[in-house]
């Protein structure tokens, strides 16, 4: 269908045929905003088929009056929980008009989705680097509002990193994955955003991940009980980088050196796969002071990205 306000651009719901397409418009846009792609083919696949997703409702593609990809949005809540998200993103330039009727699609369905949810009200968040100042200002005429700084940092590995004796550091074991869920949503529950995640679903969303390498899941087993853990993530991997998506150590054993030593060993591990570096995302806002230790383990941040944030009413 036509896109509203933009003679000629279509809009249409996606498929898995438009993973190059949808790759295409993400790697122009991370290109300007980042200065290197950040999504790999991998990760669009993920995103379409995540869990309680409808690639044709959820996610849009636009192309211009010539035919080129020129944006792509989505919508993603896998928990099905009072928080939603939506991600745009455009070819720079030539994509920015689209920025706002697909905001306004993706607010009409996460309305919908409130309502099939069985919810009053959610929160609908977005992110935008600070650069993106159409995106931003789109974003401003529908009622978002700035709630927090979310930073990517970085590590260069050397080849000399060395696993972390102590702490009983090793990966997890397949009947361990309810605990490592445990003492994820035990950790993060003292955290500002935290929504609770069934083991199901969380179970379901890790299923579904195009790849798992379990021997990168760490958990530290103190007197025979795990107090901390380390989520890797395959995100990277084609640009040689090892990622850590979570990495939690139960309240009562922090400032025991636990969390460094997961990272550490984490480090170990990807350099010796031939990874170049290791990445991680950080709220600057979390209080369990995430930020410090990941600097103190030489970690520096390569960019920062704003998160916006309103409320959608089901009605």
């Amino acid at each position: 269908m036509e896109l509203l306000g933009l003679p000629g651009w279509t809009v249409r719901g996606c498929t898995l045929r438009d993973v190059a397409a949808i790759l295409s418009v993400t790697t122009a846009s991370d290109v300007v905003s980042l200065g290197e792609p950040d999504w790999t083919e991998e990760e669009v696949v993920a995103t379409l088929t995540a869990p309680h997703t409808d690639p044709a409702a959820d996610s849009w593609l636009v192309h211009g009056p010539d035919g080129a990809a020129l944006a792509w949005a989505y919508v993603d809540n896998p928990e099905r929980g009072r928080r939603d998200h939506v991600e745009v993103y455009v070819v720079p330039s030539a994509g920015a008009p689209a920025f706002g009727p697909l905001l306004d699609l993706a607010l009409a369905r996460v309305a919908e989705r409130a309502r099939s949810g069985g919810h009053a009200s959610v929160a609908l968040r977005a992110g935008a680097v600070a650069g993106e100042t159409a995106y931003i200002a789109e974003l401003t005429r529908r009622g978002f509002v700035f709630r927090k700084r979310h930073a990517r940092m970085t590590r260069v590995l050397t080849g000399d990193e060395r696993p972390v004796a102590g702490f009983g550091i090793r990966a997890v074991r397949a009947d361990e994955l309810p605990r490592f869920h445990e003492v994820l949503q035990t950790a993060f529950a003292d955290t500002p955003d935290f929504v609770p995640t069934s083991y199901s679903d969380w179970r379901a969303a890790v299923d579904a991940l195009p790849s798992v390498r379990r021997d990168e899941w760490l958990v530290s087993e103190i007197s025979g009980q795990i107090t901390g853990v380390l989520q890797s993530a395959d995100q990277g991997v084609e640009r040689g980088e090892g990622w850590v998506k979570n990495l939690a150590v139960l309240r009562a054993h922090r400032k025991a050196g636990i969390g460094r030593a997961l990272l550490q060993t984490a480090f170990a591990i990807y350099a010796a796969k031939g990874r170049a570096t290791a990445g991680l995302g950080v709220d600057l806002t979390n209080p369990t002071g995430a930020y410090h230790l990941y600097t103190s383990a030489g970690m520096t941040v390569a960019f920062a990205a704003d998160s916006y944030e309103r409320t959608v009413d089901a009605a």
